[in-house]
């Protein structure tokens, strides 16, 4: 340990940006043990881990940095596990640089640890000795229904299982997995890398309901009635639209419609939307990590042109640095410090163009960051053919909650209380839905930590 003074930082190896945009394959190769080892051992062992700290999850990774500098792949991969239900996710598609990766001591002269890149390759290289999680095949008598198979379900469902606790998971979509499926594309996440967590789950215990609706297909009293408990975990899935005119148009689209669309069509699934933007000039408006997979999803669906516009500067993105890298890399034309202020279309009602209009940072707003301000008279015109709003997203007010006399909070999200459960006894949720559009890895914290609270309810 303690070598940062001879070991700089190293990225995982990126594949060459020509071949890879030409597909959707994970553009991350996965470190090989020598590079997870000596990159391991620039870790200073602090005595108070500021990364442990800025981990949503507190994973241990000061103990699995150690491990895996030591050669113990067995128990990092244990160690990695324990707090987190699918690590190998995580270290693909968590923000670091923002997370435990922007906490880490060494980022004050000397690099970060690639903590995202060594916990991947500790469960990738631990999968391929043969290394499984461990759950209980003690039951302890009590069902639990899931509602939505995304991160948060997941994560409950991973952690009720190792307690001992039945589970079934019951999902809109014909696979399980959300957003981690759907929304988030290959080229950062590897669906066989879902598939196999599905599976691990499946191996368990766990009973999967596809295809299944809550409150169309099966009521959320039939579940009261049927198990011991509820977990709802069913996202923000709103997208948000500005209130532009002409946004309504047939050839502007919400992100996530789109992102589903396109992987839909990589399925091999029935679509919805059938969304092509094979030689267009493809528009997106947003900054985040969403409005990053939409722009490289384009170039990869052969987009003539691809723009992102976006009110303030790269450094003031919501989402990840890296991603934002990625998207220049590829080809992606970036304007920044400007807002929509319509939409043009023609005779036929599709959209042509998009009237932008550019802006500058003003005074700070309640929250610290500071406000953006258009300048006036500085209106041009972006000519496209596709429009894609990334936005951000709201919760949904399912009819199910008021019959059932679950109540929502300030942000139209589902009240929770500190042990995760809502207005109505026995029935919990966690995630998005309750704390509105965030990262995948709170949605995960939260699928954990309710379940550990509808153990201890079991168990009291």
């Amino acid at each position: 340990m303690l070598n940062f003074f001879d070991l700089e930082r190293i990225d995982a190896k990126k594949r060459d940006v020509v071949e890879r945009n030409k597909d959707f394959h994970e553009i991350y190769e996965v470190f090989k043990p020598t590079k997870s080892g000596e990159q391991s051992e620039r870790c200073i062992q602090c005595g108070d881990p500021y990364c442990h700290n800025g981990c949503p999850l507190h994973n241990f990774i000061p103990q699995w940095l150690k491990a895996i500098a030591g050669h113990d792949l067995e128990f990092a991969f244990d160690l990695s596990n324990e707090t987190s239900p699918f690590p190998e996710v995580m270290g693909r598609i968590c923000p670091h640089d923002k997370l435990c990766e922007g906490a880490c001591t060494l980022n004050d002269g000397y690099g970060a640890i690639t903590i995202g890149s060594v916990e991947t390759y500790i469960n990738e290289e631990g999968f391929k000795k043969g290394l499984k999680p461990k759950f209980s095949s003690n039951k302890i008598g009590k069902r639990v229904a899931i509602i939505g198979a995304g991160p948060a379900g997941l994560s409950a469902a991973t952690f009720l299982l190792r307690e001992g606790v039945d589970v079934e998971i019951f999902d809109k979509q014909a696979r399980a997995g959300g957003l981690l499926t759907y929304g988030i594309p290959g080229f950062k996440l590897d669906k066989n890398v879902i598939n196999r967590r599905i599976k691990l789950l499946h191996n368990a215990g766990a009973i999967f309901h596809q295809n299944i609706e809550i409150g169309k297909d099966k009521s959320l009293e039939e579940l009261r009635k049927n198990f011991d408990a509820i977990f709802i975990g069913v996202g923000a899935i709103k997208g948000r639209k500005p209130g532009l005119q002409g946004e309504e148009a047939s050839n502007v689209y919400l992100a996530m419609t789109f992102l589903v669309d396109i992987q839909k069509k990589l399925f091999g699934e029935p679509r919805t939307d059938i969304i092509e933007v094979e030689d267009k000039n493809v528009v997106v408006i947003g900054g985040g990590d969403t409005a990053m997979d939409c722009v490289r999803t384009s170039l990869r669906e052969k987009a003539k042109s691809v723009k992102c516009l976006y009110r303030r500067d790269a450094q003031n993105m919501p989402g990840s640095r890296k991603e934002y890298i990625n998207a220049k890399e590829e080809g992606v034309e970036f304007e920044f410090y400007v807002s929509p202020k319509s939409l043009i279309t023609d005779e036929n009602g599709r959209v042509t163009a998009v009237e932008m209009v550019k802006t500058k940072l003003g005074e700070p707003d309640a929250s610290g960051r500071r406000r953006v301000e258009e300048i006036s008279g500085s209106q041009y015109i972006v000519e496209a053919d596709v429009v894609i709003f990334a936005l951000g997203f709201e919760t949904v007010n399912y009819p199910f909650y008021e019959s059932n006399g679950i109540e929502l909070n300030a942000k139209e999200g589902v009240m929770i209380d500190e042990n995760y459960q809502t207005s109505r006894s026995g029935i919990y949720a966690g995630g998005d839905c309750c704390s509105g559009a965030s990262l995948v890895v709170t949605a995960v914290r939260d699928g954990r930590d309710a379940a550990r609270s509808i153990v201890k309810s079991f168990i009291s």
